[in-house]
C-alpha cells in the first residue's frame, strides 16, 4: 500500500455564539482537515490546529510522502521532521503540529486497513464511555443564542445543561478584568448546581500573581476541581501554589519544567502539539510515571475529537473528563457530528480507524465559511476594536 495523494482543506468551525476569554471574544475555530489517499482505496482523516498548516502539508510534506507506505508512520515522520526533544528555540513547532494532522490520518489508514478501531491499535479499551466537561462563560449574543452577560445568566445556562442533558461536569472561562463578576458566577454555580458538580475554570493567563492570589482566596471554598493557566508562567504558578490548594492545569507541554517546579497538576493538550497520536501516547505515559494528570483539548472538529475518544478509551491514565465545546458547536465536518454528550459521556466509535466518516457537503460548507470569512480572529477585543489586549488584565 502506497500514499497516492494528500489534501489539506482549511475550514471554519463556528461557535453558536462567541465566548469571552482573556484576549477578547472568540467566535469559532479555524482548522485544517487532512485526507491521505492510498492505492488500496483507503483514505485516512486527520486534523490540524490552524489553516496555516495547509501550505506545509501540501507543499513540504506531500512531495516527501507520496509513494511511501502509510503504515510506516515512523518512516513518514523521519521524512518530514528533524529530530526534536522537549521545548526549545530550535524546534519548528508549526511543522510539528502540521505533521500531527498527517500522522492522525496515517493511524486512521492503519485501522481501516486492519479493520480495527484506533483504540485496539493502541492496546485495547480500558473504557468505552468517555467523560467530557461542558463549557460555560460570558458570551456575546448571536441571533437568538448566547448573550449571557451576567453571573446569573451563566448560572441559568449551566442549570439548563444539567436539567436537559444531565451535565454534572463543567469547565468555564474566568478571565474578566474585574474578577468580581467571575467570582460571583462561580459562587452561583456552586449554589445552584450543588456540592457534587465538578467545576473547573480556565483563565488563559489573564492574571498577575498578586491578582491570582486574591482570586484563589475567594474561590477555594467553592471546591474548584482545577484552575487552568491562572498566571503567565510555571514559575508564577509554583509561587501561587504556596497560597492555594486548588489544582492547576496548563496547555504548554513543558514536561521537564513541570517536574522541576512541581506544577502543574495536569496537562491539557491536543494531539498536534506533540506531533501526533504516537507521541501523545508516550507523553501520557510519562505523565503517569510522575503523577501528572492528562486530559484533551477542546475546539476541534469531530475528526480530532474522535482521536481524543480513542486515546481516552485506550489509556487508563486519561481518567479525568476532557474539555468539550461540543454543545456550543452547531456544525461539524463528519457525518456523526457534532458530538453531543449525555450525562457527561460519549461512547468511543467502534468503526475502523477513527471510526468517523467525512461528510463532503459539511466539509464544503465549512470550507466556504473559511473562504468567505477568513480565519477567525480569536484576539478580537469587543471593547477596543483594532487593538490587541495586553495581559495581565488584573
Amino acid at each position: 500500500m502506497k500514499i497516492t495523494a494528500i489534501r489539506a482543506t482549511p475550514v471554519n468551525i463556528p461557535l453558536e455564539a462567541p465566548y469571552l476569554w482573556s484576549y477578547g471574544a472568540l467566535g469559532g475555530f479555524s482548522k485544517t482537515i487532512v485526507e491521505v489517499e492510498t492505492d488500496a482505496g483507503i483514505a485516512g482523516l486527520g486534523e490540524g490546529p490552524s489553516p496555516a498548516n495547509v501550505a506545509t502539508i501540501e507543499r513540504s510534506f506531500a512531495p516527501k510522502l507520496l509513494g511511501r507506505d502509510p503504515v510506516d508512520i515512523q518512516g513518514c515522520e523521519e521524512a518530514c521532521l528533524p529530530s526534536w526533544r522537549g521545548i526549545g528555540t530550535d524546534i519548528d513547532f508549526a511543522a510539528v503540529r502540521a505533521f500531527g494532522a498527517v500522522e492522525m490520518a496515517l493511524w486512521d489508514i492503519r485501522g481501516k486497513a486492519w479493520s480495527q478501531p484506533l483504540y485496539q491499535l493502541l492496546g485495547g479499551a480500558h473504557r468505552k464511555r468517555i467523560a467530557f466537561a461542558d463549557y460555560f462563560g460570558f458570551r456575546e449574543r448571536r441571533g437568538s443564542v448566547g448573550g449571557e452577560a451576567t453571573p446569573e445568566a451563566v448560572a441559568d445556562y449551566c442549570l439548563r445543561l444539567h436539567e436537559e442533558h444531565g451535565t454534572t461536569c463543567f469547565e468555564g472561562k474566568v478571565a474578566t478584568a474585574d474578577p468580581a463578576p467571575s467570582i460571583r458566577m462561580l459562587e452561583l454555580l456552586r449554589k445552584r448546581l450543588g456540592p457534587m458538580a465538578v467545576l473547573r475554570i480556565d483563565s488563559n493567563k489573564a492574571y498577575s500573581l498578586a491578582a491570582a492570589r486574591r482570586i484563589a482566596q475567594a474561590i477555594e471554598p467553592l471546591g474548584i476541581a482545577c484552575w487552568e493557566d491562572p498566571v503567565a508562567s510555571l514559575e508564577d504558578m509554583a509561587r501561587l501554589r504556596q497560597h492555594t490548594a486548588i489544582p492547576f492545569s496548563v496547555h504548554t507541554p513543558d514536561f521537564r519544567r513541570a517536574v522541576s517546579l512541581g506544577v502543574p497538576d495536569a496537562f491539557c493538550t491536543d494531539v498536534n502539539v506533540h506531533g501526533g497520536i504516537g507521541r501523545t501516547v508516550r507523553f501520557v505515559a510519562a505523565c503517569e510515571q510522575v503523577g501528572i494528570d492528562f486530559w484533551c483539548y477542546s475546539g476541534d472538529s469531530g475528526v480530532a475529537s474522535a482521536a481524543y475518544l480513542h486515546l481516552a478509551a485506550a489509556l487508563p491514565h486519561i481518567r479525568e473528563p476532557s474539555q468539550s465545546l461540543f454543545r456550543m458547536q452547531p456544525l461539524d465536518v463528519i457525518e456523526e457530528g457534532p458530538f453531543r454528550p449525555r450525562a457527561n459521556m460519549l461512547t468511543v466509535p467502534e468503526g475502523p480507524g477513527l471510526g468517523v466518516t467525512l461528510a463532503r457537503d459539511k466539509l464544503a460548507h465549512c470550507h466556504r465559511l473559511f473562504l468567505e470569512e477568513g480565519p477567525y480572529d480569536k484576539y478580537r477585543d469587543p471593547d477596543r476594536p483594532g487593538v490587541f489586549r495586553r495581559l495581565p488584565l488584573a
